[in-house]
């Protein structure tokens, strides 16, 4: 088998969604309260810092969507992710968003992770145990069980991660 290097690929269809899988995390996302926390812990004084809501969202979903830079960012604008999802950020304005982040602005975003992880772990269905575990929870150490809490039995931990 061979690639024909004389065809060119087009999607020129409006209705095209080339990120399908953004929908379902975003709907987890906004469930668990990822734009809610951030306009309550991100306050950028800064031009650009405007709307950190909808910004750290756009991020967020360029990355999952694997955006490496900033000009990745262009991919949540094809097709019809404009009527799929509202408050998507031209790159250049993540890009000046972005920029204006100091230290202070990191540890506001570290602040609003770890609120978000408790929150998406108090949306696990499969594991009670896990609900129950008092957490570190700082982005920058991995979050573990509380040293005064039993460790959860084996069989409720493999349960978890399947």
């Amino acid at each position: 088998m061979r690639v024909c290097h004389g065809l060119s690929t087009v999607f020129d269809d409006p209705n095209l969604v080339s990120c399908a899988g953004l929908a379902p995390v975003f709907q987890l996302a906004e469930r668990a309260g990822l734009q809610r926390l951030v306009a309550e812990h991100v306050q950028l004084g800064k031009p650009g810092g405007v709307n950190a809501h909808l910004k750290v969202a756009s991020v967020v979903a360029g990355m999952v969507a694997g955006a490496d830079s900033i000009d990745d960012m262009a991919l949540l604008r094809h097709g019809a992710l404009g009527r799929l999802f509202t408050g998507v950020r031209a790159p250049s304005t993540l890009g000046t968003f972005l920029r204006s982040f100091t230290f202070g602005h990191v540890r506001q975003l570290d602040a609003v992770a770890s609120r978000l992880l408790i929150n998406l772990a108090g949306r696990r269905r499969c594991c009670p145990v896990a609900r129950s575990w008092p957490m570190s929870t700082s982005m920058t150490r991995c979050a573990r069980p509380s040293a005064t809490q039993s460790r959860a039995p084996v069989a409720a931990t493999r349960a978890c991660r399947a």
